[in-house]
């Protein structure tokens, strides 16, 4: 017997959906630029050992990087040269220091001494002056003769 709806009663009833797909047009079109001949790379062919030919565009082998190339002295070495330039400037400057000192106190010395020769003189020619002058008090001295603790003069 039939069912009312005049479907089976095994096979159930779903709806089915149809999608159909919808294309997708670019937005942006890259412009199309007139290629030169000459830009265009050749195309070779290889055969391989086993017969078949490869064919393609030759590439070009990647090129390295340029290694940065490193100065002949390292700068450690320029630095610690440099130094050596700087102490050599100083130690010279030292020296000079030392030498002006040693001069100074050479010189201070001469003069030290003769200040003392020159007044060492002025004190002799004025002890020897007076001694020659006349005009002033005399002092006789007599033999002091000394008798039993007793000055007799």
């Amino acid at each position: 017997m039939p069912h009312p709806d005049n479907q089976s009663p095994a096979v159930p009833s779903t709806a089915v959906e149809i999608h159909h797909p919808i294309p997708i047009t670019p937005t942006h079109t890259a412009p199309v630029l007139p290629v030169e001949l000459s830009s265009i790379p050749s195309v070779a062919s290889v055969v391989l050992p086993n017969g078949r030919v490869v064919t393609g565009y030759a590439i070009e082998p990647a090129k390295p990087d340029p290694v940065a190339t490193k100065p002949p002295v390292s700068r450690a070495a320029a630095n610690i040269a440099l130094g050596g330039v700087g102490f050599l400037a100083v130690c010279g400057g030292l020296f000079l220091l030392t030498a002006f000192i040693t001069a100074l106190t050479a010189l201070i010395t001469q003069l030290i001494i003769l200040a003392a020769v020159i007044f060492g003189g002025w004190v002799a020619l004025q002890v020897s002056s007076a001694s020659g002058h006349r005009g002033g008090t005399t002092v006789n001295i007599r033999k002091a003769v000394i008798k039993r603790s007793h000055f007799h003069g």
